[in-house]
């Protein structure tokens, strides 16, 4: 990143009474929803993009792709994920 000053921009967004009431009792609304907007591009899913919805031919390169990588839940916090049929080993937590 070069040393030039990122400009900030203002976004605004609609929401409900209840979720502004809840807002209103966080300090630091500002930053509380940046780290919110962060987490939630951090965790939503590559291939739909977040909508929950495949398109018919990303529904067809799914469908091949988990003939080879079936869905597995975890013997640790049970969550659902994917597996590599090529490999045995079922990947585990890593432990402290």
């Amino acid at each position: 990143m070069s040393a030039q000053k990122l400009k900030e921009t203002v976004v605004t967004f609609k929401t409900d009474a209840s979720l502004l009431n809840a807002l209103k009792s966080v300090p630091n609304r500002s930053e509380f929803i940046r780290a919110a907007i962060l987490a939630a591009l951090d965790s939503f899913c590559p291939l739909c993009g977040g909508t929950g919805v495949l398109t018919p031919n990303q529904k067809i390169h799914w469908d091949n792709f988990a003939q080879r990588h079936p869905l597995h839940e975890c013997a640790d916090c049970h969550e659902v994920h994917l597996i590599c049929a090529r490999d045995e080993t079922v990947p585990r937590h890593p432990r402290p």
